[in-house]
């Protein structure tokens, strides 16, 4: 096994440049991350190879990339330090997409080109100290409020929503964030920009009621959840252009889940479908 000098490894961080000019961005653009809480990556590309996902697909094709944990809580503290999940084919932290990066951590700490840095504790914070509104609508549990460690994500950001019809076991949850983000952008008065963290929980379980008859989650009624939250995210997208113009989206899922596959379920462990996830961003 050869060894990789850091100078070597520096010098490929040195040479990385940003697919967005993120500095660019910032300052000048709304900034949306939609988590599409685990979902797939096969999900996703069967739902884009067959056209269930028309919204979606309309913003680019599904990139393959490897999620930074396995269940919702480390990999959003990963997210929200600006590791988004990696290029399923870097072998090392120097070949990822740094869009947002952390100035204090090692690497050089040297900024990559064309990325936006940060010196608060998450780049939730950074950006409110550049001037952003900053949203956070939670979903799951680890964003609704109503516990210590629910309390934690939402604490980062200036303002955070969270009621029981956007939880998991509503079906009509993201609807009910759709139409809850749409009302607060006609009641914002704010001129700044906005920062908005969507946690979009219906593709988690339970998702079996997606599909009539169904009585079990499963890939199929995983797919169907999938195509019900395209439909609302279109609501989302075309009421934030109107009422916000220029957009930059980051979509993409914190982890997979298993349904049986090498007699794995759920996730929080480590498999394949669990680690790999779809990402794409995008101007609105």
């Amino acid at each position: 096994m050869s060894e990789v000098p850091f100078a070597a490894f520096r010098a490929g961080m040195d040479e990385k440049q940003c697919s967005v000019d993120m500095t660019k961005v910032v300052g000048n653009c709304d900034i949306l991350f939609i988590c599409l809480d685990t979902l797939r990556y096969d999900a996703a590309i069967a739902e884009e190879q067959v056209g269930g996902t028309p919204v979606l697909n309309r913003y680019g094709a599904w990139e393959k990339r490897q999620a930074p944990g396995n269940f919702t809580y480390p990999s959003h503290h990963a997210v929200f330090a600006g590791f988004l999940p990696s290029k399923d084919e870097a072998r090392s932290i120097a070949e990822q997409e740094m869009l947002f990066f952390p100035k204090s951590i090692g690497m050089g700490k040297k900024i990559p080109k064309g990325a936006y840095g940060f010196e608060a504790a998450n780049l939730v914070e950074g950006l409110h100290a550049d001037g952003y509104d900053t949203w956070c609508v939670g979903g799951v549990a680890f964003f609704d409020k109503r516990s210590a460690l629910g309390r934690v994500f939402p604490s980062f950001f200036e303002k955070s929503y969270w009621n029981p019809s956007f939880s998991c076991p509503v079906k009509e949850s993201t609807g009910n964030q759709v139409n809850f983000l749409l009302n607060r952008l006609e009641q914002n008065a704010d001129p700044r920009r906005i920062f908005l963290y969507l946690n979009v929980c219906a593709i988690h379980y339970p998702n079996y009621f997606y599909l009539e008859q169904e009585k079990n989650d499963s890939l199929v009624t995983h797919r169907a959840a999938l195509r019900y939250v395209d439909g609302q995210l279109g609501r989302l997208f075309d009421g934030w252009k109107e009422k916000r113009g220029e957009t930059f989206a980051v979509c993409f899922s914190d982890h997979g889940t298993c349904y049986g596959e090498d007699g794995y379920v759920f996730h929080g462990v480590n498999h394949p479908v669990v680690s790999t996830v779809p990402y794409k961003h995008f101007f609105l």
